[in-house]
Order: C-alpha cells, then sequence, then structure tokens
C-alpha cells in the first residue's frame, strides 16, 4: 500500500509516523507554509476545551490525554511535556460564577487565594479563587513537529496541493488543517487567534494557568527556557494581522492575573487558524464510504491534545481497522 499524507502539521506528520511504524509506505506533501500548531501553546486540558454536552468528544479528548506520556516518550527526544498540571483561576465573583461551571464538572475542590499563591507566588492578590487541575497538560508543539520531521526524515515532499487529483497514491490522507475545505468540500473554517510569547528569568510560574480575568478568558503557558506564552483571542475572521486591540486585550488579562510579567520582554506576536467545524468536533474518517480519501482535519482548539488518538485511529483505517470511536466523527455528519 501507498499513502500520501496531504498536510506537515503536527496531525499529518503524526498519522504518517504511525503508518511508517506499520510498515507502510508513506509520503508526506509539506506546503511550506506553518499551521495553526506553529502558533498553538500546547495546553493538554481535555476537560478545560469539551463541550459539556458532547459526551463522544469529551471521551476522545480524555482518552488523548492519556495517550500523551507514551507518545512524547516514544519521540525520544525533549518536547517540552510537563504534568505539573493546570491552575484555574478566577478574579472576580462573576468570573468565579463562569469558572464554577467546568470546576464543579472536573469536581475539582476549590483552593483559597492563599493556597494558590502557595503554588504560584506571582499571582496577584486580585485572584479570588481556583482549583488544580492535576491530569492537565502541557507540550511544545514547535518541539513536537520537530521531532516528527526528524522521524519522517527523507520521506517529506516540499508540493502545494491545489487538488486531490494530483496526488498519486493508493489512499489519501487529507490533514490539511484549514486547507481541508478547498481540497474536499468540507465545511472547514479558520477561526482567527492571536498569541503572544514573553521571555524571562525561568522559574516565574510553574503551572499552566487558564483563568478568567474580568470576563475575558486567558491562558500563560510558562517553558523551562523561560518563555511565557500568553493567549489566545478567538474571532471569526480571516485575516493574519496582529491587532493592537488583540495584544492589549491579552496583556491587560495577563499583568491581571501575574503582575511580574511587566518585567519580560516581548518576543513575539502571531496570528494562528484553528480549523473549526459546525460543531468543532473533527472530522476523522473516509470522504465517503468507498473513498480513498481519509480525513484527518477540523480539530479546532485541540489539535495539539488530539494528536496521538488521531495518529493512531487514522493510521489504523489506513491499514483496514475501523475504530467505533469514528462513527461520531465521520466526515460526512453534515
Amino acid at each position: 500500500m501507498t499513502v500520501a499524507v496531504v498536510g506537515a502539521g503536527i496531525i499529518g506528520l503524526a498519522v504518517a509516523w504511525r503508518l511508517r511504524e506499520r510498515g507502510i509506505d508513506v509520503t508526506v506533501l509539506d506546503s511550506g507554509e506553518p499551521g495553526a500548531w506553529h502558533v498553538a501553546a500546547g495546553m493538554l486540558a481535555p476537560a478545560g476545551e469539551s463541550a459539556f454536552e458532547q459526551s463522544a468528544l469529551t471521551r476522545l479528548l480524555e482518552e488523548s490525554n492519556d495517550r500523551w506520556p507514551a507518545f512524547a516518550a516514544e519521540l525520544g527526544v525533549d518536547v517540552g511535556f510537563d504534568d505539573a498540571g493546570t491552575l484555574g483561576l478566577a478574579l472576580t465573583a462573576d468570573d468565579l460564577a463562569d469558572a464554577a461551571r467546568v470546576w464543579t464538572r472536573q469536581k475539582l475542590p476549590l483552593l483559597r487565594p492563599s493556597e494558590l499563591r502557595e503554588r504560584e507566588p506571582a499571582l496577584s492578590p486580585r485572584v479570588r479563587a481556583g482549583v488544580h487541575a492535576p491530569a492537565e497538560r502541557q507540550v511544545d508543539p514547535r518541539k513536537v513537529v520537530a521531532a516528527l520531521r526528524e522521524r519522517l526524515a527523507g520521506r517529506i515532499v516540499v508540493k502545494r496541493v491545489e487538488s486531490l487529483s494530483e496526488v498519486d497514491a493508493e489512499t489519501v490522507v487529507v490533514a490539511a488543517g484549514c486547507g481541508t475545505a478547498a481540497l474536499t468540500g468540507l465545511p472547514v473554517r479558520p477561526v482567527k487567534g492571536q498569541v503572544l510569547r514573553l521571555r524571562g528569568e525561568p522559574g516565574l510560574l510553574r503551572h499552566v494557568l487558564a483563568a478568567t480575568v474580568d470576563g475575558r478568558h486567558v491562558y500563560l503557558v510558562p517553558r523551562a527556557d523561560g518563555e511565557i506564552v500568553v493567549g489566545a483571542t478567538q474571532e471569526e475572521r480571516t485575516d493574519a494581522t496582529v491587532t493592537a486591540g488583540g495584544v492589549h486585550d491579552l496583556l491587560h488579562a495577563a499583568l491581571e492575573l501575574v503582575p511580574g510579567l511587566a518585567e519580560l520582554e516581548l518576543t513575539e506576536t502571531t496570528v494562528g487558524h484553528r480549523p473549526g467545524t459546525p460543531d468543532n468536533a473533527p472530522l476523522l474518517g473516509r470522504l465517503d464510504d468507498d473513498s480513498r480519501v481519509i480525513v484527518a482535519a477540523g480539530h479546532h482548539r485541540n489539535g495539539v491534545l488530539l494528536t496521538p488518538i488521531t495518529a493512531d485511529l487514522i493510521a489504523g483505517l489506513a491499514a483496514g481497522f475501523q475504530d467505533p470511536l469514528l462513527e461520531h466523527f465521520r466526515p460526512g455528519r453534515f
């Protein structure tokens, strides 16, 4: 069997890696443009990202989160995997009421401000309450992609695919992010997100922070080297413009949460486009019953989190195994 994977983002590369492990002849077609993974902070937070009413998506997120430790270890290099957990935080009474819906569902005990500052001394005195989610983790998507590209050395070809008729392979896996819509006709839309990167001395923060600050959701993801990723806006827009308003909103919320960030260097402002679907759940499976085309796209905010399970499910499908989990995410459901 020959398989061509259209798309060299974190999903496409992970699928190709799993296919190679099965002994399948695979080629990755790389457009040369970075995808949403390049902007993503790499939070692995299944409970915080899932919709309450989507039980199948919740299960998919949780199972993929469980696979991340082994997936990271198999890559054999440092990919920034960290399992210190996430602190969920609220600054005002209204913020607490908003956050409590998720925290109640997670069955996490509420921590007082003094308990939170024992874990993170840099937190603002304004923090009203919070929780510690120990099952949530993080990775550095840029390091993951670099490791996957190394694993697939010699199998990646720079080629922009305008039509699937150009692709000469028995099976084609479309993992092209927002570009999946033009190739397949499926309803994948770009959702703009602006992200900031700050840099200072390592150690200011020990946990990922996911907070509601005066009604605005913000996350801070600290790396071991002193980088802190701050994100993210969510806008139903297709442009790639970094806006003054977007930067202001993120910085304002971050500084209200951790005042010491004011001393850090602002090193990067970036825009990415999450591939969203009408129900914001991924498209996983054959384009139609008899198709040679398999789709692995539309992961919206969860592309990094869902990488291990997507790779396993799609590689298995290409090899002839239809996992029952795929039924809930059929590309033809819309």
